[in-house]
């Protein structure tokens, strides 16, 4: 039996509701400049065109008033999903719209999907509550896995379990 690996972007709608003009889409070309902007206004060490160009299959991004407020790139494999990278611009930020667009992302899952993973810098605590608030759990550390100014800094690899 064959399944679905992409998201449902229906579903991601369906939990942002109507509210402020809010929607999620499929990336396209014409986003990677807005996209671009706000992963190096979000990054201290941000992914180059091409790597954000490369990742466009598996990109979303979160529109509110006809503006691109934020973006996601989750890489679907079987059973499986990893959270690659999200961020919402600055100027929108505090506002819970990391929050929500996470949990429609979350929503939109294959229902084929058993456990969702990310990795996150120890020192992004706002970015360890809002993954906790969204029921990850710390599973394990990776020692020296990013580049900071000070040489490197360890991974928290979160996970949360689908079914």
């Amino acid at each position: 039996m064959s399944h679905s690996l992409a998201l449902d972007i229906s579903v991601a709608n369906q939990v942002l509701g109507f509210a402020q003009m809010r929607s999620i889409r499929q990336a396209t070309v014409e986003d990677l400049p807005q996209i671009s902007t706000i992963e190096n206004l979000t990054s201290a060490y941000p992914c180059s065109n091409k790597q954000l160009h490369d990742c466009l299959g598996q990109t979303f991004a979160l529109i509110e008033d006809n503006r691109l407020m934020g973006f996601a790139i989750i890489a679907v494999i079987e059973h499986q999903a990893e959270l690659h990278n999200i961020a919402i611009n600055p100027q929108a930020q505090g506002k819970g719209l990391g929050s929500l667009f996470l949990n429609a992302l979350v929503a939109a899952l294959p229902t084929t999907i058993e456990q969702f993973y990310l990795e996150v810098r120890v020192s992004n605590y706002r970015a360890i509550r809002l993954y906790h608030q969204a029921g990850f759990s710390k599973i394990a550390e990776r020692k020296d896995y990013y580049r900071n100014g000070l040489g490197r800094e360890d991974a928290i690899i979160m996970a949360k379990s689908i079914k």
